[in-house]
C-alpha cells in the first residue's frame, strides 16, 4: 500500500507544529521592541515625554545658497533649475545658524532628551536643518518620508542611513508617487492623527502613513492646507494632552471644530507673535521649547492653559523657513 507521506514529511510536519510561528505579542508591544529592536521605539502622541530626537546642525550643504541669484519680484533667492531657494532676502551666516542650533540642542540635553545627529547631508540639501519632514516616528518605529520638491528630494537616504544604524525599526518607506513630509502630521491623542494635504503632502502619501497607523488602531484625519502653505505645523502643535497652539488663520474652521469634538483646548497666536510661534516643541506633557520672539501675551495663554514655555534664541534658522518644531524629529517618546 502507497503511504501518504514519506517518515522525513512526517517528523518535519510535527516538528514545524510544535515551533509554530507567533503573531503575538505585537511588534509594537514593548516586550518585542527590547527583544528584537533593543529598547521601545517610536511616539504615540506630540507630548509624551521626550527620549531621543534627531537633529542636523547646518553644514556644508549650506554653501549652495551663495550661487543662488536674487529674485527681485518675489524678493527671495532661488534658482529653478537646481530647486534650490531662500525666502527673504536676508540669508544668516552659517556661524549664527550653528550657534543656534547648538543652544537648541543643549536646551534639549538639559531637559534629559539624547540627541543624536544624522550621519550626513545630501550634498546641497541646504533644509536638512529641518529634520522633522524626513522620518516620521510612530508608535514601534519609524517612517521615512518622501520629499516633495526637488531641492529637498534626497534627504531620504540619509535619513534611513541614520536610522539604521541605531538600530531603529522603519516600518514603511513611502514610495511610488507618494509625497509625505513630516511637519504635516501630529499626533492629536494616541488613537487620533492628523495630515495637513498640501503641495509637499499628497493622497497618496496620506493613504500609505494611514496603512500604518491603521495596523495600531490610529485613526488618520485629512485636513487641507490652505493655498500655497507647506505644512499643518505652521498653525497647529500639541503642546499638552488636550492643548494646542494654533494660528486660526492657517486652519480649516471643519478641523478647529473637530479639535473642540475631541476635548483639545486651542490656544490662539495674536499679531504680536513671529510667524513661527507655533513652531514650537512639547518635550514633555505641559511642558514646550519656543523660540524667544514669542509675545507675552501669548506666553500668558499658554500659562492659564498649565503649559510652561522654555524660550530658546532660534531666529536666524527661522529665516530658512522652519522653527524649533522643524528641526527636530522625535524618534523616542515615553507612551500616552
Amino acid at each position: 500500500m502507497a503511504k501518504a507521506m514519506s517518515e522525513f514529511d512526517h517528523r518535519y510536519n510535527m516538528l514545524i507544529e510544535r515551533f509554530a510561528s507567533e503573531p503575538e505579542p505585537a511588534f509594537e508591544t514593548e516586550e518585542q521592541q527590547r527583544f528584537v529592536w533593543g529598547r521601545a521605539w517610536g511616539c504615540n502622541s506630540d507630548v509624551g515625554r521626550l527620549r531621543v530626537v534627531l537633529m542636523h546642525r547646518p553644514g556644508e550643504e549650506l554653501g549652495v545658497l551663495e550661487t543662488l541669484p536674487l529674485i527681485p519680484e518675489l524678493g527671495a533667492y532661488g534658482d529653478p533649475k537646481s530647486g534650490a531657494y531662500w525666502r527673504g532676502e536676508v540669508i544668516p551666516s552659517l556661524a549664527e545658524q550653528q550657534a543656534q542650533h547648538d543652544a537648541l540642542a543643549a536646551a534639549l540635553r538639559d531637559e534629559g532628551v539624547e540627541v543624536v545627529y544624522l550621519r550626513r547631508a545630501a550634498p546641497g540639501r541646504h533644509k536638512s536643518v529641518y529634520t522633522r519632514d524626513s522620518c516620521i516616528g510612530v508608535k514601534g518605529g519609524m517612517v521615512v518620508t518622501r520629499m516633495g520638491p526637488r531641492i529637498r528630494r534626497g534627504e531620504e537616504a540619509p535619513v534611513t542611513e541614520t536610522l539604521a544604524a541605531l538600530g531603529a525599526p522603519i516600518l514603511r518607506t513611502i514610495h511610488g508617487t507618494g509625497l509625505m513630509e513630516g511637519g504635516s502630521f501630529a499626533y492629536i491623542r494616541p488613537d487620533v492623527a492628523v495630515v495637513g494635504i498640501s503641495s509637499r503632502v499628497n493622497e497618496e502619501g496620506a493613504r500609505q502613513l494611514e496603512e500604518v497607523l491603521a495596523v495600531q488602531g490610529t485613526r488618520l484625519i485629512r485636513v487641507q492646507i490652505p493655498g500655497y502653505r507647506l505644512h499643518i505645523d505652521g498653525g497647529f502643535v500639541m503642546v499638552h494632552r488636550d492643548v494646542a497652539i494654533v494660528n486660526p488663520a492657517m486652519l480649516p474652521f471643519v478641523f478647529m471644530e473637530e479639535l473642540k469634538r475631541l476635548g483639545v483646548r486651542m490656544v490662539p497666536v495674536n499679531h504680536e507673535d513671529p510667524s513661527w510661534a507655533v513652531n514650537c516643541l512639547a518635550v514633555a506633557p505641559g511642558r514646550v521649547l519656543m523660540s524667544d520672539k514669542v509675545s507675552p501675551r501669548t506666553q500668558e495663554a499658554l500659562d492659564e492653559a498649565g503649559v510652561t514655555v522654555r524660550l530658546v534664541p532660534y531666529d536666524r534658522v527661522c529665516l530658512g523657513g522652519g522653527g524649533i518644531h522643524c528641526s527636530t524629529s522625535p524618534l523616542v517618546r515615553d507612551p500616552e
